[in-house]
């Protein structure tokens, strides 16, 4: 019996352990932080060996194949041990790929994902597709592939998982942008992140898709290096040369492979970000025939999701909005860019190798303030503190919450859009984003 050992006990680890062992693997299942109480209660309902709070080297060295979570980096010991002897390392996805034949819709990019991977799969629900959700959000693929059965799966993917995936192909591959994001995992190289991203297309044939960002300047480079075969679905602002999808005269057109239109003010998310993204949705639904009419209705119908762009409330006169997902420079300069009044920025939290130059000329022509939030501000100090905006620092979300509201006047909006992953207060972005929301419904009650 072959031996599968799975680094890490979070949603795609404990999903990998229960489709592994239903194959008939022999399954160890290890983390060296603590594994959460439902995750526990998960690997003891299905009888799975684990172990959290260290390694047990004797135990995971032998493994004929390792599934690696997303979060661990390659740079780990105990991942280092293994590739030093040659152990295969694959991620989650990777391995639930060779049990299924549903169709794969996967969305990558340094921004959007969440927002578009969300809509496609609003789409095919409300068609009646027998259809997944499944990567970055969603259920674990492996668990859904041992335990139900779908047609479809929609997948968000990040470089992570990119990294560690080598046989399985994308029906369908959407790739929204590249920006700098992650550099801290890969050696302050963005060459390293844009190959990651660019693995999207990996095994894709002649029967498939590729929908990208056409005004994108690092993936229209990237694509000179690649001998693409699949289908190239082309979209952008603007109709062009080979675009599939774009806007013109206030009609949002999708070209390929049925004609769809609609007026640009019926879109549910508006901005030009969320132009790009109802673009690659309403392109993919088609792709897999989904009817215009109903394409239409859901980008009409589609309530956005958690943590991008969400308004929480309006107190005293300012409007609060939870950007918790903007965990790097680009997607804050979509969030300014989308604001139109007088701003008070929370910036801050674990720095990955970021570059705010590209948001300087916004925060000074939009913010009246900026509020630091972070375990360690000095870098975003460095950068901020002479541009002549008020700056106040804080290191907990109480506190920074009721700076905001000291600071803010009527007619401002308090915008939470930090550039930075969470880890250093927080678990993960979304309680970042609970966080700030409750705090902001406390206010309300005053």
């Amino acid at each position: 019996m072959s031996k599968i050992v799975i680094l890490g006990g979070g949603e795609s680890g404990w999903g990998a352990a229960v489709l592994a062992q239903k194959k008939g693997f022999e399954v160890f299942l290890s983390d060296s932080g603590n594994i959460s109480t439902k995750y526990k209660n998960l690997l003891n309902q299905y009888n799975i060996n684990w172990e959290d709070g260290g390694h047990s080297e004797r135990m995971i060295l032998d493994a004929d194949e390792v599934i690696k979570s997303p979060g661990i980096p390659n740079e780990a010991p105990i991942v280092a041990k293994l590739r030093s002897l040659g152990v295969p390392i694959i991620s989650e996805i990777e391995f639930a790929g060779r049990y299924t034949n549903a169709k794969m819709l996967c969305i990558t990019g340094s921004n959007g994902k969440t927002t578009t991977t969300s809509l496609i799969y609003h789409i095919l629900k409300t068609a009646g597709y027998n259809v997944g959700l499944a990567g970055n959000i969603g259920r674990s693929l492996a668990f859904q592939v041992a335990e139900e059965h779908f047609d479809y799966y929609v997948i968000e993917l990040s470089s992570f998982q990119l990294d560690n995936m080598y046989d399985f192909k994308a029906d369908v591959a959407v790739l929204l942008n590249i920006t700098p994001d992650h550099l801290d995992r890969y050696g302050n190289e963005m060459q390293n992140y844009v190959d990651a991203k660019m693995r999207i297309l990996q095994n894709q044939t002649e029967d498939d898709a590729f929908v990208y960002w056409q005004d994108d300047p690092i993936i229209s480079r990237e694509l000179k290096k690649y001998g693409v075969k699949s289908h190239l679905c082309p979209f952008s602002e603007i109709k062009k040369n080979g675009t599939i999808g774009y806007l013109e005269d206030g009609q949002f057109e999708i070209e390929y492979p049925v004609q769809i239109n609609m007026e640009q003010e019926s879109l549910a998310l508006q901005g030009k970000h969320n132009l790009y993204n109802s673009l690659a949705a309403g392109i993919s639904a088609n792709l897999v025939g989904v009817k215009g009419n109903i394409i239409c209705q859901c980008l009409h119908d589609f309530k956005g999701v958690e943590h991008r762009l969400e308004k929480v409330a309006t107190v005293d006169d300012v409007l609060y909005i939870n950007d918790s997902k903007a965990t790097n420079v680009d997607a804050c300069y979509y969030a300014l860019e989308s604001v139109k009044t007088p701003v008070v920025l929370i910036l801050g939290g674990k720095d990955k190798g970021n570059d705010y130059n590209e948001i300087k000329d916004l925060v000074r022509e939009k913010c009246r303030a900026i509020v630091f939030l972070g375990a360690d501000n000095s870098k975003l100090h460095n950068f901020f503190d002479d541009m002549g905006i008020t700056i106040s620092d804080t290191h907990s979300m109480p506190d920074c919450v009721a700076e905001c509201h000291r600071l803010a006047k009527p007619g401002d909006t308090v915008l939470l859009s930090p550039c930075c992953a969470s880890f250093d207060l927080f678990n993960n972005m979304a309680e970042r984003g609970r966080m700030f929301k409750d705090l902001v419904h406390q206010l309300e009650k005053r």
